[in-house]
């Protein structure tokens, strides 16, 4: 007889907030408003991302050193938020405890517009944390209140938009930023390496005049390196326009009018940013146009790198039926169906990277827009716009690693194809026309494109020039350093 399987309930524990009790995990430490929120929200099953709520952890430490040296906060709470805060930043820091401390951290990214739900999450766990550090049960919001300690001098309304681009220039900085680099310069040793090898040039993908593979791929270099400029403008974007010390509509309604200096003081010695109180508050609540300015950059990136993929992959199509110019590394095999099948899976990586950018992008965008995200005093799209910047990051400074690691550093040059193909480009007779007129060069491409010979085969039976003179014209290494 088959054994009847039984289930067991959770424990819950029994918590408050402004709109009454609620019934919360045992095992958790958010509280009540926290559990409204995760059940009114069960959207995408993705929580906000652990990189924001490490931000937050900063911000509200930052918060109460700010308070208690302006006198608003007591030094043991301080010290109880400060420690609460550093056990949750230390905890997301390690791959091997994130998990579990994020278990505290539910809330779905598609939540109210403001993200006052993790906020209040941030501020529950925060208080929770301190109470037990205290001696005192989860939920006794005694000696650190939620709202009256952690969260004292602020709203969710600028505290969310601050977390959002303190996690996105940390991101940036210390994650994408060297991943970029690099690649740049994997990408400059191509192109030293390189140097002497002369291909023939291609533009509209018709033949164009020879070009060295290096030059080639010190454009590629060039692209990486402005790359890293690029994310440099995208880092200052979103630090040098902090809006916390607004509060509620950016009034500064409830809050020190030094504390917003303080706060971004501290946050620029804690995270290796320098950060800055927003110029004007009213700006920096009321619209999102810091991330817009930022994410852009990370969508030139995008271009960047899909334009990078793209022509090493065509460089290395064949390996029989296409130029192959490139021999690109084997990290897999290519088909369930076809053997010895070897694919440019790493090229691919990177190319549908930069569409997810450019998906991302126009997703903050419509998010700032106004009638849509920004509306009046307050961005209302700001969980997504976060979630999407910060998907951005990531997958631009992981690919950008891998591509580095997995492609372009083992990328070899097939000298021997590239040799042939030069030889034979009919757009060699461009050199010819200094010497014997555009309209004479160009019927001898025709006329050596019709009868098959190349241009120097050509000229040799026609006599067009003297062997030595059409030697040093047809000099196709010449041809790439005409000055």
């Amino acid at each position: 007889m088959a054994r009847k399987m039984t289930f067991k309930a959770p424990r819950m524990r029994t918590e408050s907030d402004s709109m009454g009790t609620m019934n919360v995990p045992a095992d958790v430490l958010y509280g009540a408003t926290t559990q409204r929120a995760v059940l009114n929200f069960p959207v995408s099953g993705r929580p906000v991302g652990w990189e924001i709520i490490r931000a937050f952890a900063y911000l509200k430490r930052a918060a109460a050193g700010a308070n208690q040296s302006l006198g608003k906060l007591d030094a043991k709470r301080c010290r109880l938020i400060s420690n609460a805060c550093t056990e949750i930043i230390t905890a997301l820091d390690n791959p091997d405890t994130r998990q579990d401390m994020m278990r505290h951290f539910p809330v779905d990214v598609f939540q109210t517009g403001s993200g006052t739900s993790t906020n209040m999450n941030v501020n529950e766990v925060v208080s929770n944390i301190a109470c037990k550090a205290a001696g005192k049960k989860i939920g006794a919001q005694d000696p650190v209140h939620p709202n009256d300690h952690v969260n004292m001098g602020q709203s969710s309304n600028d505290t969310f938009p601050t977390a959002m681009q303190i996690a996105a220039a940390m991101h940036m900085k210390h994650s994408m930023v060297p991943s970029l680099k690099k690649l740049a310069k994997t990408l400059q040793s191509k192109a030293r390496s390189f140097d002497s090898i002369v291909k023939i040039g291609r533009t509209h993908l018709q033949d164009a005049t020879p070009i060295r593979l290096g030059q080639e791929f010190s454009g590629y270099a060039h692209q990486a390196k402005e790359a890293v400029q690029r994310a440099g403008w995208a880092i200052e974007s979103v630090a040098t326009e902090l809006p916390i010390g607004g509060t509620a509509v950016g009034t500064g309604i409830n809050t020190h009018p030094r504390f917003a200096g303080l706060v971004a003081r501290q946050l620029s010695k804690d995270v290796g940013v320098r950060f800055k109180e927003a110029t004007n508050h009213f700006e920096a609540q009321a619209s999102r146009d810091c991330i817009v300015d930022a994410h852009g950059h990370l969508k030139t990136i995008g271009v960047s790198l899909s334009k990078i993929a793209s022509d090493i992959r065509f460089m290395g199509c064949g390996p029989r039926c296409g130029i192959h110019e490139l021999e690109l590394p084997a990290v897999q095999p290519g088909s369930s169906i076809m053997p010895g099948k070897v694919n440019p899976v790493m090229v691919e990586s990177v190319m549908q990277v930069a569409m997810k950018v450019a998906g991302n992008d126009v997703a903050i965008s419509i998010g700032g827009m106004g009638g849509t995200g920004s509306m009046m005093e307050l961005n209302l799209a700001m969980p997504m716009i976060a979630d999407c910047l910060m998907e951005s990051i990531t997958i631009i400074g992981n690919v950008a690693e891998v591509f580095a690691d997995d492609c372009v550093k083992g990328l070899k040059a097939n000298k021997k194809a590239i040799a042939a193909t030069v030889e034979r480009s009919l757009m060699l007779g461009t050199a010819l026309a200094p010497v014997i007129g555009y309209n004479e060069a160009a019927r001898i491409a025709k006329a050596s494109y019709k009868s098959g010979q190349t241009i120097r085969e050509y000229c040799l039976e026609h006599n067009v020039l003297p062997v030595d003179q059409l030697d040093d014209v047809l000099d196709v290494s010449d041809m790439t350093r005409p000055h």
